[in-house]
């Protein structure tokens, strides 16, 4: 009897090309957290991204949003503005700063940080004698957020801008790609990311002297001097030359993923939109989404976990969005500035199997269980 192999929302696909930068590793014994992979990986990723940029490769997404809070200057006591509809990852570092995050509820439109929410919070906390440190704003899914709406009211008031490009490298925003709208910004090549190092990310900065402090405070803050000589904290965030290896072969095929992920969506768009119950996020002009998820909105909480149910049981991974960071268990206690956007985003929402490794096979797998939910 055959088995239905599972199929997976989001696993990495490997191009070919990675294992000849990792054999070049191991071949000239580079396997330290430096080395030619990663200078060449920053290169690759600072063609792609403008020359105007420079990147530092590091262990996480995660470590690249601790070092730009540190960067930032965020300390103990201060406050920092943070999108709610996210994952943990944008948000726990502010407490590795001892920093208190501050939420942030979503606009419809891009279901990320709503402009008009973050305006609020600033002058609520500004007439508290509490102005905030920094603002860290995330591309969900993918999808661009408001950055002309939110970099302007940032400019207002004089408070740098975090941009959380971790799910967004492909993406553009009125042609500007995204990763480089904000003071800083940040990428992840975690396993399950567009393209992926296993486990890896990037910081991203116009100022090479920001650049070259984080990749300081990423190699344990170690000043120049013949033996170890520390007059910092720093931490060990560099990524191995041999992920970096790996990236410079995910680089070459960049392009290649975004189109994969962008048809997925569109097969989804066009088999399942026509339904009244489904509902797709749409690009606002100007904005091109990577579509790393294809995400769905369904009437109801109910509706939705039949759905998730019904395809797990035809062991397909799907998962709802993100639950909001005002909801956790661990951020209850935080002050929140809400909408109910994001509440019924998590209720209500869906996230579709859309690796770029999908068969036509798979897909229309997927599309038969949701097709047969609908109708029963």
């Amino acid at each position: 009897m055959l088995t239905k192999t599972k199929i997976w929302l989001s696993s990495p696909h490997m191009g070919g090309t990675e294992q000849k930068f990792v054999n070049e590793a191991f071949d000239t014994n580079w396997i330290a957290p430096l080395g030619p992979n990663v200078n060449g990986f920053e290169n690759d990723l600072r063609e792609y991204l403008g020359d105007d940029d420079y990147v530092a490769a590091l262990s996480s997404g995660t470590a690249a949003i601790h070092l730009a809070l540190q960067l930032l200057g965020v300390t103990t006591g201060d406050e920092v503005l943070c999108q709610s509809f996210t994952f943990s990852a944008s948000a726990n570092p502010i407490m590795y700063q001892g920093a208190t995050p501050i939420f942030i509820d979503s606009e419809p439109e891009t279901w990320n940080m709503s402009p008009e929410l973050l305006e609020i919070a600033i002058k609520d906390r500004i007439e508290k004698y509490k102005k905030p440190k920094a603002i860290i704003a995330v591309h969900l899914y993918g999808m661009p957020y408001k950055a002309n709406e939110i970099n302007a009211i940032a400019k207002r008031y004089d408070i740098p801008v975090v941009e959380d490009s971790a799910e967004a490298l492909g993406s553009t925003y009125f042609n500007q790609k995204c990763g480089t709208l904000a003071d800083l910004g940040i990428i992840s090549f975690n396993g399950n990311k567009i393209i992926t190092t296993s486990g890896g990310g990037a910081l991203v900065t116009k100022n090479i002297k920001l650049k070259e402090k984080a990749v300081f405070l990423a190699t344990q803050a170690r000043d120049d001097a013949p033996h170890y000589e520390h007059s910092s904290v720093g931490h060990n965030y560099r990524m191995s030359n041999v992920l970096a290896g790996i990236g410079r072969g995910q680089m070459e095929v960049i392009d290649d993923r975004v189109k994969a992920r962008r048809q997925n969506f569109e097969f989804y768009k066009n088999n399942l939109a026509q339904n009244p119950v489904i509902e797709f996020l749409e690009e606002p002009q100007g904005f091109f989404s990577n579509r790393w998820i294809t995400c769905i909105k369904t009437p109801s909480f109910e509706f939705r976990e039949g759905l998730r149910l019904a395809l797990q049981d035809d062991d397909i991974e799907s998962r709802p969005l993100w639950k909001p960071m005002h909801m956790q268990p661990v951020f209850k206690d935080y002050l929140a500035f809400t909408n109910g956007v994001s509440e019924t985003l998590f209720n209500n929402g869906l996230c579709l199997p859309s690796g770029s490794n999908l068969t036509q096979d798979d897909l229309n797998r997927v599309l038969n269980i949701i097709s047969k939910t609908l109708k029963s």
